[in-house]
């Protein structure tokens, strides 16, 4: 540990420093200079920073140069061209920025040219002279590079075995690579190339000959066009095949098959057609299979059974139909996808080695086998939105390794067994929309990772337990049954009537005697109440604070004026529609909260005001804005006040997050800036809020005002929803409906709202989608529907699918950008980059034009919880 000692410099006859994978800090001392004789320099795996001192130059007998692996800065010294003898020079995984010196180029000595995983930028020279001769392994990977690739690579550099141009942003046309007779490893994915145009993968040809290639990567880029049947006079050696992520159509070609040696291969998210040639199954040393996010059709070939050595088979969203080949226990699979296809029949996959099994969304039927519990490692199951029946088998409790079970959209009947109290890693479990019956199980209330619990409408009955997961209202939902009872005052359940009671029923039957004596009374009584709703007609209609919050009393206006300063401008904090909002403290408790002010001179801010206060007091969720009390009285000047009072949200709106104000360079304070992780939880928790509002409350309501100023922000970043002045209930059993609470001014806000709104439909919970959608694509492209660039009939719901799948970065703030390029690992970006992709195709299925073709918000809910776990995996 420690610094490299300035006074090397005086060991003048050193050959070789080799101070590999330690401790060292601080700079490379520009002393090292004068060392004449040095001929090798290993640096790697230390804690090396500063700028790579130019006096290296100096070095002539140098020939290695390997830096990689520290925290250095700066370009690369021009000196370096001076190495002649240089065969070496590597600086993988620094913070090097800049471009790379000409001079480089034309040292013929150079074997190994290794700068990725770095921020230089800029193009690669179109022409040099003799190039370099003696390269075998270049690559620069992970940097800024644009441009072509030029063709001077493959034509002068013919000694090449390693090839490392992905992650860059080069463009336009791939060269041919007939020339690089040795090459091994070739990996261009993660690029801007191609034009989307049927000649784009012309290139691939002049790999035909080249006998020892083994990886060949051209992913991620913008290749369309069909896969030419040439690809089949591959070497028969290759074992790595990256395709996916792409605009590539027609037919996979069955020439394929011919590489006996495959061990991966992927060509998911482009736009190939027709059915899996049958005689892929010939590829047996096939481990990793991946064709999802396609347009392929027809029926799993039996013939994959073949591929004995498989361990992740890949085939969802495409259109595959048919039943599950019967013998695809004959492989070692681990992971098996093969949601989101028209799949039928009865046959269940039980291959015993699986760890993660994905069937949902498709027609399947029939019981699910016992032999289900013969998967011992399984870790994930989600059968959702099939047509599964019969009970749940006992045998599933073997599964004790299970953390996701997801079994909803079925028909599945019967009590919950009593076996699956064994399942004691479950953290998400969702059997909601069924028709299961029986008491809840109180041993989930045991389960101590139990993180998501949806049991909602299916026929369960009895006490609701109070314990573990049903502690937390926004973690487990239990809507539909509507024979449960007890539970935490947040479900709103009916008290449980206990043998006590009822024993009393014989008592209060001859109370019912004496009640007959008093029935002249009783009339009486009835005729005093009906006079008194008639009162109650004639007086201003607004709702009292005492059916919102019991233990809050209704505030005066004076207490209110304490709290804000006297609705000091200092303490303005937003400016909406129908009033403003000030930030105050309540003097008798010392609470922080926001006032929402009505201005009862506008226009339909009195139905606003009673809107809100209809909402409010039906609901309650972690994501929604926890409103305290409110204000109905007369300020001092005797006009009519009302106000609402809020948990103040101390970190403000989303909206001033995703597009902060400027901080004026005499004003001292943070960013106002939200990483990637802080996006999707974010988008997680507005999902939960919709989804709450839509499917577990008494009677579905529909916000119809989501946009970024309505969503605050606590101490914590965690979402909450507010501003209920727009919202409606829906009384009936159709998602559509013109019954409204309000209908103060239009049913959302311009750019947010659903198109059908503008047209006169009802609001509907398609609407909050569409609004949510909007939203989600705002939040990761950092730009609002209502710019000016939107025009005519453009908007931000065309400017991002338009955009997709190649221009994911593009498109996103650069904020998240800089995020993904600052990430370290070719890995750790890749799965970065999908989940960008993922999280736009929600964005852009949440705002369909059609409201039907919506996706529903509890598939958003659970896309978006994926796609944050794969990220969490990553170690974001």
């Amino acid at each position: 540990m420690g610094e490299i000692p300035k006074n090397i410099s005086g060991c003048l006859d050193l050959l070789h420093v080799r101070l590999s994978r330690n401790q060292l800090s601080g700079e490379v001392p520009p002393e090292i200079g004068s060392m004449a004789k040095l001929r090798f320099l290993y640096g790697s795996a230390n804690n090396l920073r500063g700028s790579i001192p130019s006096s290296i130059g100096n070095l002539s007998s140098l020939e290695v140069v390997s830096l990689s692996k520290n925290y250095l800065i700066g370009s690369l010294p021009r000196a370096l061209g001076q190495l002649t003898k240089l065969s070496i020079l590597t600086f993988l995984q620094n913070r090097l920025s800049g471009t790379i010196p000409p001079s480089l180029f034309n040292l013929s000595s150079l074997e190994k040219f290794e700068v990725g995983y770095n921020q230089i930028h800029g193009s690669l020279p179109t022409t040099i002279g003799f190039g370099l001769p003696n390269l075998q392994y270049f690559s620069i990977a992970s940097n800024q590079f644009v441009g072509s690739i030029p063709p001077w690579i493959p034509n002068n550099a013919t000694k090449l075995t390693i090839l490392q141009l992905s992650s860059n942003k080069f463009s336009g046309k791939v060269p041919s690579f007939e020339s690089l007779h040795n090459v091994q490893w070739l990996n261009i994915q993660f690029n801007r190339l191609g034009s989307g145009g049927s000649g784009d993968l012309k290139f691939l040809c002049s790999l035909t000959n080249i006998t020892s290639l083994l990886f060949l990567s051209v992913a991620g880029n913008r290749f369309g066009g069909l896969l030419s049947r040439c690809i089949g006079n591959f070497s028969i050696a290759i074992e790595q095949l990256f395709l996916g992520g792409n605009l590539i159509t027609g037919e996979i070609p069955r020439e394929i098959s011919n590489f006996v040696n495959l061990e991966i291969l992927t060509m998911e998210e482009n736009s190939f057609s027709g059915a899996i040639p049958i005689d892929l199954g010939n590829l047996q040393n096939l481990v990793f299979l991946s064709l999802s996010y396609n347009n392929l059709s027809g029926v799993i070939p039996s013939s994959l059974q073949k591929m004995k050595r498989l361990i992740k088979l890949l085939l969802s969203n495409n259109q595959f139909h048919g039943p599950i080949p019967s013998h695809l226990d004959n492989c070692s699979l681990t992971w098996l996808n093969l949601s989101n296809n028209n799949l039928s029949g009865s046959i269940f996959p039980a291959v015993k080695t699986l760890i993660s099994l994905d069937l949902s969304n498709n027609h399947l039927s029939g019981a699910l086998p016992v032999e289900v519990g013969q998967i011992d490692h399984l870790d994930t199951l989600n059968i959702s939105g099939n047509m599964f029946s019969g009970e749940i088998p006992s045998t599933l409790g073997d599964c004790n390794a299970l953390v996701v079970l997801v079994m909803k959209d079925n028909h599945f009947q019967g009590s919950i067994p009593q076996s699956i109290s064994s399942l004691r890693s479950i953290e998400e479990l969702d059997l909601s929309n069924n028709n299961l019956s029986g008491e809840i199980p109180k041993f989930l209330a045991a389960f101590d990772f139990l993180k998501y619990l949806n049991l909602s409408y299916n026929n369960f009955e009895g006490t609701l337990p109070t314990e573990g997961v049903f502690k937390n209202a926004s973690a487990t939902f239990v809507a539909g049954n509507n024979k449960i009872c007890g539970g935490i005052p947040e479900f709103q359940l009916p008290k449980c009537v206990s043998r006590h009671s009822k024993s009393k029923g014989v008592v209060h039957k001859l109370k019912l005697l004496l009640s007959i004596i008093f029935g002249l009374i009783g009339v009486l009584l009835v005729l005093i109440f009906v006079y008194v709703c008639w009162l109650k007609k004639k007086k201003a209609q607004e709702p009292t604070s005492s059916s919102i919050v019991e233990s809050w009393q209704n505030l005066s206006y004076g207490t209110l004026l304490k709290a804000t300063n006297g609705f000091s401008s200092a303490n303005l904090i937003g400016v909406g529609s129908f009033g403003s909002v000030y930030k105050g403290i309540l003097q008798e408790n010392g609470t922080n909260v926001a006032v929402k002010v009505l201005n009862l001179m506008h226009h339909g801010a009195l139905k606003s005001f009673k809107a809100e206060c209809e909402a409010l007091k039906c609901i309650k969720h972690r994501n929604l804005l926890k409103i305290l009390t409110v204000c109905s009285g007369i300020d001092y000047n005797g006009n009519e006040f009302k106000a609402l009072v809020f948990e103040l949200m101390v970190n403000g709106s989303l909206k001033e997050w995703l597009h902060p104000c400027p901080i004026p360079a005499d004003v001292d304070g943070p960013s106002k800036i939200l990483n990637l992780i802080q996006r999707i939880k974010i988008t997680i928790d507005i999902a939960f809020a919709l989804e709450y509002l839509h499917n577990q409350c008494h009677n579905t309501i529909v916000h119809c005002d989501l946009k970024p100023s309505n969503v605050l922000l606590d101490a914590e970043m965690v979402g909450h929803v507010g501003d209920f002045g727009l919202a409606k209930f829906i009384l009936e059993s159709t998602s559509y409906t013109n019954t409204n609470i309000s209908s103060a001014g239009l049913r959302g806000t311009i750019g947010y709202a659903a198109p059908e709104y503008g047209m006169g439909s009802g609001v509907s919970i398609e609407g909050d989608v569409y609004s949510y959608g909007i939203l989600m694509l705002e939040m990761f492209t950092g730009i609002s529907p209502t710019t000016e660039i939107f025009k005519e009939n453009s908007n931000l719901h065309n400017f991002v699918k338009e955009a997709l799948p190649k221009r994911v970065l593009e498109i996103t703030d650069h904020i998240l950008v800089q995020e993904v390029e600052s990430s370290v690992g070719q890995s750790r970006k890749s799965t970065i980059q999908n989940c960008l992709l993922m999280i736009y195709k929600i964005g852009i299925a949440c705002s369909l034009g059609v409201p039907r073709d919506r996706m529903s918000i509890t598939d958003v809910t659970a896309q978006l919880r994926s796609i944050r776990d794969r990220l969490y995996a990553t170690g974001l």
